[in-house]
Order: C-alpha cells, then structure tokens, then sequence
C-alpha cells in the first residue's frame, strides 16, 4: 500500500522554481558545478573551464548556488561510491519509479543499459524484487530499496541478505544512495522540475 502511494504520486500544471537560463549563470554557479568532478580530482590553474550543457535539473540548482555546491560534493561521492554502476543504477532507477521521479528515472534508465543492464533487466526494475529475472543478490538489493522507501528501514533479513554480497562500506553508500535519490524525487515534484527536450518519460499507466 505504501509504494502504490509513492508511485502515484502528482504532476504539478506547470513548474513553481523554473530552471535559471545558463546565460544567467555567474561565476559563483560556475564555482558550484566544478563540485561535481570526481573526489580527488583537481583542475590545473591554467585549464579552461569546460561548459557544462544546460539542463533543467542544473538550471533548479543554479538558483542557490551554496546549496548545489554542498549537495554536488555529496552526490559526486555516491556516483563515484564502492557500490558498481550497475548496482548505483539499477537502485536509483527503482526509487526514482517507486518516488515518480521521473528526471531521475529518465537520466538514470539511460545510465544503467552504459552499465550493462539490458533492457528485459531495465524494464523488471519497475516490476520489483519479485521478477524472476533477478536472482539472490539483486533481488536483496531492490529489496531494500522497496523496504526503505516504505517504511525508511531495511528488514533484518533483507540486511543478512545483502550482507552475504556486499561490505560494510557498500551497505553505508547503499543506503546513502537510496535516501539521495528518494531526497531529489521529492524536491523535484515539489519543484515541477520537467523533462530536458530527447527525454523519454514514464511508460503509460497500464490502468491500475
């Protein structure tokens, strides 16, 4: 009952923060993008500052540029965690369809297949852990993110479950990585933040 909830979600009739136009971006914006490199990284002083493409989710952020660059520095550790890409990817595709993120599910649909995801996997995330396409191991992973969506808390035998295949600093970014993309579903409904122009959205309802 909790995940039908999530996924039903709303659609607001138009945005209540639109994105920033990238024309508008100053310097301090710029400053809050760099945050996204990877940790560790450093650009040299006399390296031009490649532009980022506009979009709409960096055009919401561009508005509070302190709060981007706290959150981008955060974000850029998880997508560059101990988990795989393919377990970062197929996580995050499922709380984006449980939450109806549908940016982050767009974005991160394309992202799992560059992982190795095929698309009959892609498409059984929406399905959940009870697909028979998943065997022990991913099951326990979309698992939990269905328990943490639901009720904010991984059961103990989900925990065992993953703790057979995962280390203790993978569970930590497992579950920081799931609470994440839950945070950017929500802001974003509440926000209105629409699709960049090529994205392809939710499949339809099938009437349920």
């Amino acid at each position: 009952m909790l995940v039908a909830v999530a996924r039903k979600g709303c659609r607001l009739s138009e945005p209540r923060i639109p994105p920033r136009p990238s024309a508008d971006w100053d310097a301090e914006v710029l400053d809050a993008l760099a945050a996204m490199r990877p940790p560790g990284s450093t650009r040299r002083p006399a390296e031009p500052r490649r532009e980022r493409p506009a979009s709409n989710i960096l055009g919401i952020f561009s508005w509070h540029p302190a709060l981007a660059k706290a959150f981008f520095a955060f974000n850029s550790h998880l997508f560059h965690s101990t988990l795989s890409a393919r377990d970062r990817e197929m996580v995050t595709v499922r709380v984006s369809w449980l939450r109806r993120g549908e940016y982050e599910w767009a974005q991160h649909v394309r992202m799992a297949k560059t992982a190795g995801m095929s698309d009959g996997e892609v498409d059984a995330i929406s399905a959940g852990p009870g697909s028979p396409v998943w065997g022990p191991r991913d099951a326990a992973l979309l698992r939990s993110v269905d328990e943490i969506v639901a009720d904010r808390y991984v059961s103990d035998d989900t925990w065992k479950r993953l703790a057979e295949h995962l280390d203790r600093e993978q569970l930590m970014d497992l579950v920081f990585t799931v609470g994440a993309y839950d945070l950017l579903a929500m802001a974003f409904n509440n926000f209105g933040l629409e699709l960049d122009p090529g994205l392809t959205g939710f499949p339809p309802e099938d009437g349920s």
